[in-house]
């Protein structure tokens, strides 16, 4: 644990009258405790005050809090770049989660001394997703997110929620379609986003359009946010060719002929995160004749899991897809450095290599890490460089 100077003094000191007052201070003050500790980084010490076997912080951060002895103090210091931000949750016991209420206390819950919160609805129409809650840490120097802050003047696009049958992935499927402000007649080229309604609500992605399209940035262009169900979402989002079949051979077309959206290929885009981005890249490798762009925000490179195959099959077959004229833009956070499923690579390390395999098979490539975990605090504000690396005027 590293050293916080506030609470040398505490454990120094221990007597009751101490501790009152300290309690007394960070209920004013607050918490996380930060305090200095050089030009690139502070020291961080997460602190919760109460009864529990066993209590830490989990999610972006992992901290196994320690109790000070005889007192209801318990406390962990670290060491963070001082630009990260990113998502937590307070855990006692065993159990492992974010909370799905916005909670203070119980199992899983929210930071108590920290008012910064984000809220992670679940889909209403998805009985299989629930919403999240988590705290925010957001340190001095974490970047600002300018594109997802409603700009005066910019009016807000449509959104018209619907559905298709998907043949290819065997049932209904639930589409958000985005259409700009004033867009001129005829047809739109296409944005597909997976996880739509994610996209759609925690990275907000239809303000990030309305506000680059106003300033002349990117052209104009629909979005097409692709639902999946959660307990789906598995089963959907792999390089294989049922997604192939339904992007390509049923949403495009649908799209084309019931929107006029997304009949010229060579402007076409598609994205995601996580599993989203790995089937956006896949799709990008086989389908160049109809995406020119793809935003992949910590692509799950690893898959699959030892356990379902040989790991890392994408990067293995991006040689036999020759180059095209795509722009991939990848990027994936710098603390991304847990193993994947069944002991896979990281996050961290597959992202690198499918950077390198990209660019040595002569493909175009921005390639960003960010301060951050696997969250979507992070990809709401890189999006928009995803945009304009991709498909910027």
């Amino acid at each position: 644990m590293a050293r916080s100077p506030r609470m040398a003094k505490l454990v120094d000191d221990g007597s009751a009258q101490s501790i009152a007052a300290f309690w007394n201070e960070i209920l004013v003050a607050g918490a996380p405790l930060i305090e200095p500790y050089n030009d690139a980084s502070v020291l961080v010490t997460f602190l919760w005050r109460g009864e529990a076997p066993r209590t830490r912080v989990w999610f972006g951060v992992n901290a196994e809090l320690t109790r000070l002895p005889g007192s209801d103090v318990w406390y962990d210091t670290q060491i963070l770049p001082a630009d990260l931000i990113t998502i937590y949750g307070m855990l006692h016991g065993e159990i492992q989660g974010l909370p799905s209420e916005a909670v203070v206390s119980g199992p899983a819950h929210l930071d108590p001394l920290n008012p910064h919160r984000v809220f992670f609805p679940g889909d209403p129409g998805d009985p299989s997703d629930r919403d999240n809650w988590a705290s925010l840490l957001k340190l001095p120097n974490a970047p600002t997110d300018q594109w997802t802050v409603r700009r005066p003047g910019v009016t807000p696009g449509s959104l018209l929620r619907t559905s298709i049958f998907g043949k290819a992935l065997g049932g209904e499927r639930t589409v958000t379609v985005y259409r700009p402000p004033g867009a001129p007649p005829g047809a739109l080229p296409a944005l597909v986003v997976f996880d739509g309604y994610l996209a759609q609500t925690m990275l907000d992605i239809p303000t990030t359009l309305d506000n680059l399209i106003a300033a002349g940035r990117i052209p104009a262009m629909a979005a097409l946010f692709v639902h999946t169900r959660d307990d789906r979402r598995e089963q959907d989002l792999v390089p294989t060719p049922p997604i192939d079949h339904f992007i390509t051979g049923e949403l495009l077309p649908w799209a084309h002929d019931e929107l006029s959206v997304g009949g010229d290929g060579i402007r076409n885009l598609i994205a995601g995160v996580s599993r989203g981005g790995l089937t956006a890249t896949y799709l990008g490798l086989r389908r160049p004749d109809l995406f020119s762009g793809v935003v992949a925000h910590s692509g799950s490179f690893w898959w699959p899991s030892p356990a379902e195959g040989r790991p890392g099959r994408l990067i293995d077959e991006v040689p036999a897809a020759g180059a095209n004229k795509v722009r991939f833009y990848l990027d994936v956070g710098n603390r991304e450095t847990m193993p994947g499923p069944g002991g896979a690579s990281a996050q961290l390390d597959v992202n690198r290599k499918m950077r390198d395999v990209l660019r040595a098979n002569g493909h175009q490539v921005t390639y960003a890490e960010y301060c951050g975990g696997h969250d979507y605090v992070n990809w709401r504000r890189t999006f928009a460089d995803g945009l304009l690396a991709v498909c910027g005027l």
